[in-house]
């Protein structure tokens, strides 16, 4: 691990990610609440969890990462069984704050507990399904309204899950997304509420706000979140036509036997992969055996390696029709660890001077390497290289390369 933090250390400042980091204080500058600036070494260090329900084939996995972010803001929450409800109902979330952890917090604790209170013991799919879904969103934000110290910032986007015997809904505000994968590529992929997309410009518009720099009165990114309170107080307008409202999309798909899995995750993970990305690489990892929860992992180590500055999380809901370990893809992998440590104490050994972990890299970068995973690229072999080359200085764990 640490010789994985150094590496992106070193890859992390890049140019691309030194501007982007200077827009972000610029952006940080004009936006209460936000937190200011970087962390100098990346926190690279995640929390794992995952688990299995009754029903056959239902198995989740997550993951969260803070990063180069000063704190976390981030929160999840997984419930493979509904009090009240049938087997086969499950609902998870994933939840991205801003301004602060303390809306995402509240919304990975009582969201479940309201959408709960919404379905009832007997909903009707899939319409009563979808209105309590959008119910539980506004109520659980009203909820959050009535304990939230006044004229604080802060809010959080929201993306969930709610598993039926029969279908999948999908709800999310803001820009926290979710994908399904079906028949071995990408079915569907919910589209985030930024203020310049028309059905959101209007609402803002019509509740006397305006959208300078493709932000909410300039300063708020997303046009849909829990919390951000400051941008509710349109008088006369119900919760739903605020200028930023809690009312989630829904989107109630049926349910089929290859369906395979479902992706939610915060918006530093979208900055770096695409939708058709991460599927591929998803599905990639499961063929080789990994528990849910250990793909989420890699898929972060991925992202921070990719230049992601963002705090992280990761969820990944697998269905009966998921791929399944294959012999032939384990060897495969097997086989391009082991020529990928090669390489490294090839280029090692081959220098006048122990090169730096980040020549190793960004040499290893520039070749063409056969079989990396899709997607991704060398980028989701850092690890790799890292514990190749450690191994190479003979320092275990630890990485004390020439600067």
């Amino acid at each position: 691990m640490a010789a994985f933090a150094r590496l992106l250390e070193r890859l992390g400042w890049s140019p691309r990610a030194q501007e982007a980091a200077k827009q972000e204080a610029e952006a940080q500058r004009r936006i209460p609440g936000e937190p200011g600036g970087l962390l100098a070494a990346p926190r690279c260090s995640q929390r794992l969890h995952g688990g299995a329900a009754a029903a056959p084939g239902l198995r989740f996995g997550a993951s969260a990462v803070q990063g180069w972010r000063t704190r976390m803001e981030d929160a999840h929450c997984a419930r493979l069984a509904l009090p009240g409800l049938p087997s086969g109902w499950a609902f998870f979330a994933v939840l991205d704050g801003h301004g602060g952890a303390r809306a995402a917090r509240f919304g990975a604790r009582h969201l479940p507990g309201h959408v709960l209170g919404e379905l009832g013991p007997a909903p009707r799919e899939p319409e009563d399904v979808r209105q309590a879904l959008r119910s539980a969103f506004l109520r659980a934000d009203a909820h959050l309204r009535a304990l939230w110290p006044r004229s604080d910032p802060g809010g959080s986007t929201a993306v969930a899950l709610l598993v039926s015997p029969r279908f999948l809904y999908l709800a999310h505000c803001g820009d926290s997304r979710a994908l399904l994968s079906r028949s071995g590529s990408m079915a569907f992929c919910t589209e985030d509420h930024r203020p310049h997309r028309p059905r959101e410009r209007e609402r803002i518009h019509d509740a006397g706000g305006t959208v300078r720099r493709r932000r909410v009165e300039g300063s708020l990114a997303v046009s849909r979140a829990l919390g951000d309170f400051a941008y509710k107080q349109a008088p006369g307008r119900p919760p739903e036509l605020q200028l930023v409202s809690a009312e989630p999309e829904v989107a109630a798909l049926a349910r089929q036997a290859e369906d395979e899995f479902v992706l939610l995750a915060s918006d530093g993970v979208w900055d770096t992969l695409s939708g058709a990305d991460l599927a591929g690489l998803v599905a990639s990892r499961l063929r080789l055996g990994l528990a849910p929860e250990q793909l989420c992992a890699q898929l972060l180590d991925t992202c921070l390696c990719k230049g992601s500055l963002d705090n992280m999380t990761c969820m990944v809901v697998c269905f009966p029709g998921a791929p399944r370990p294959c012999e032939e893809a384990i060897r495969r992998e097997m086989a391009l660890d082991a020529a990928l440590s090669h390489k490294v104490a090839e280029l090692y050994s081959s220098a006048q001077e122990p090169p730096c972990l980040n020549t190793v890299f960004r040499t290893l970068a520039s070749e063409d390497i056969p079989g990396l995973p899709p997607g991704a690229g060398l980028h989701s072999k850092a690890t790799v290289i890292a514990e190749a080359y450690c191994k190479l200085r003979q320092i275990p764990g630890q990485c004390q390369e020439k600067r």
